[in-house]
């Protein structure tokens, strides 16, 4: 089996595409902030160049 190099943000709204590595790790799902690990709680997005997510 291979390893992956990188994966899609687990938030849905989220165009970030992440290394696993440096991902946040919340209830089995990999996200790339933890803004977005935690659901934009305070409707913080990621703040990521390109990406508009706020959960």
């Amino acid at each position: 089996m291979s390893e992956v190099d990188f994966v899609k943000c687990a938030c849905p709204d989220c165009v970030c595409v992440i290394a696993p590595a440096k991902a946040v790790e919340q209830d089995g799902s990999l996200y790339c902030a933890d803004a977005c690990a935690h659901g934009h709680a305070n409707g913080a997005g990621c703040d990521h160049v390109g990406c508009g997510c706020q959960g």
